[in-house]
């Protein structure tokens, strides 16, 4: 199936077992790649116990899957797992690799991509090919979108934060080829796990949210974003937040939406004191139904939504609130 071009590699990230849906997101876009490349989508899978997972990966589209399984592997290990990623990528040259932009990803791609001594692009938004056949990868930087090649280098390595591609869609009974990786071999690593601590979940999800709500500069402190969180109680929506809010402390970081946060597809976005920079707006860019509710009439938001509502949300969400609960009441 290859040709001259290398192979369009993706590193599917596991969690406890269970692959995480950035992975199948990123092998649905490399099996676009690689078909416009004339050559295969191959995927590296590094796990405990894995294996019963490897034919999910072949539904999804992968043509070969590197699978290495090792107790020591079970949790992400950086040494580890950059060692065999690295000797890999060595032996089989290939021409794109991708991975999600996790806690993970974000540390293991540049410790790859040093190694390798090639390019990487971090958070893009969309991956396409030039007329070169070349990886344009796209970032929103400095007000506007950026495109970066590798001309030189390979591989052309990037990663992608979840929710900027669908899923692919699966064949069930698809084949393709497992290869066994050696691992034994490795040599005792100077980090090691002592513990792993479960976090609760606080909220409802984001990435998985029907309704968002999201909050901005605009809510001027603690008693405005009290009625945005009030906002999407009463919703039962997932609160999200641009950056402001983080840097002063009114919600965690994990709630940020955005070029540093994260990228959402919700039903219904409602974006309440966002002003609209295209550092938020990339995160919600999948939302089907977008609100916003500003007091500044010229606020660039009101040219990217499908709504807007122009008021001082101090007073325009209690009386929403107000409306829903009423609502709630007669429809009970």
């Amino acid at each position: 199936m290859s040709g001259s071009t290398g192979p369009v590699w993706v590193f599917a990230e596991q969690n406890e077992g269970s692959i995480l849906p950035v992975s199948f997101e990123l092998i649905g876009q490399a099996k676009k790649l690689a078909d416009e490349l004339g050559t295969s989508l191959e995927v590296v899978f590094l796990g405990d116990a894995v294996r019963d997972q490897v034919q999910v990966l072949f539904a999804a589209g992968a043509d070969r899957v590197y699978l290495g399984e090792d107790p020591g592997l079970k949790y992400y290990q950086p040494e580890m797992y950059t060692e065999i990623i690295v000797k890999l990528a060595k032996e089989h040259h290939p021409e794109i690799f991708l991975l999600g932009s996790t806690a993970c990803g974000k540390e293991l791609a540049p410790l790859v991509a040093a190694r390798l001594e090639t390019g990487l692009t971090a958070h893009c938004i969309d991956l396409t090919l030039d007329e070169e056949k070349q990886l344009e990868q796209i970032i929103p930087a400095y007000g506007g979108l950026i495109s970066i090649v590798c001309p030189e280098k390979r591989p052309q390595m990037a990663t992608v934060a979840k929710g900027v591609f669908p899923k692919p869609d699966t064949t069930e009974h698809r084949e393709g080829e497992l290869v066994l990786l050696e691992i034994s071999d490795l040599k005792q690593q100077r980090i090691q796990l002592i513990k792993v601590v479960h976090e609760e979940e606080r909220g409802v999800p984001l990435e998985s949210a029907a309704t968002v709500v999201a909050g901005g500069a605009g809510a001027q402190g603690p008693e405005g974003w009290a009625k945005i969180a009030g906002l999407a109680d009463e919703l039962g929506a997932a609160l999200g937040s641009t950056r402001p809010p983080v840097d002063e402390g009114w919600v965690e970081l994990d709630r940020m939406i955005g070029q540093s946060g994260k990228m959402i597809a919700p039903e219904l976005y409602i974006g309440v004191g966002v002003s609209g920079e295209l550092q938020h707006m990339v995160g919600i860019a999948g939302a089907k139904l977008m609100v916003a509710v500003n007091s500044e009439p010229k606020a660039p938001i009101f040219e990217q939504v499908d709504v807007g509502i122009v008021d001082d949300l101090q007073e325009f969400l209690p009386v929403l609130i107000k409306k829903i609960k009423e609502y709630k009441t007669e429809v009970a």
